[in-house]
């Protein structure tokens, strides 16, 4: 069992009931999936960036990234309806609990000059919403092979009602918060 999933049943749960004082196990707010994205719009002129995005976005997730197409034509892009412009990977289960766990202990502790995460990118929901701005930061990505540094986002999802329970659960799992 991933290290995170054990932590949420045993120290969590409880911890959560007792501030937001559930009447169910059930209420209780947890991860329901983690989407990593990469968007490209670079690959509309180089369809050989792709590749290398596609790549990175395997190494860091453990698991096969699906091409996003583009769902309209913008001619001032020149972009055209079905053109590959970007990759996203959906974890869920143990991969998505393995990944918040790396992401908050060993990934997010790398960033340079890092104070913080935003606690104010929620979206209503108890979503939380993190951009990066390089996928060097990962462990996974070998530094001599990166052709170009690439942000990504990473969109935590939850089952919380209000971002104060959402932006709990992630405090919880260990998510540094910043103070502003």
């Amino acid at each position: 069992m991933a290290r995170l999933k054990e932590k949420y049943q045993n120290e969590m749960i409880p911890l959560m009931q007792e501030k937001f004082a559930y009447k169910s196990v059930m209420e209780i707010p947890k991860f329901e999936k983690v989407v990593i994205n990469i968007g490209l719009g670079e690959a509309v002129a180089n369809t050989k960036v792709l590749d290398a995005a596609v790549e990175d976005l395997k190494l860091i997730s453990g698991q096969k990234p699906i091409v996003t197409r583009a769902k309209k034509s913008i001619a001032t892009f020149k972009l055209r309806e079905g053109m590959p412009i970007g990759a996203k990977v959906t974890l869920r289960g143990e991969r998505m609990y393995d990944f918040i766990d790396k992401l908050v202990n060993i990934v997010l502790p790398r960033v340079r000059d890092f104070r913080g995460v935003s606690p104010k990118a929620f979206d209503g929901r108890g979503n939380y919403s993190l951009g990066l701005k390089e996928q060097l930061i990962f462990p996974e990505i070998d530094y001599e092979k990166v052709d170009k540094v690439r942000g990504l986002e990473v969109v935590f999802v939850t089952t919380a009602k209000t971002d104060e329970e959402g932006r709990e659960l992630l405090r919880l799992s260990g998510m540094p918060f910043s103070k502003n």
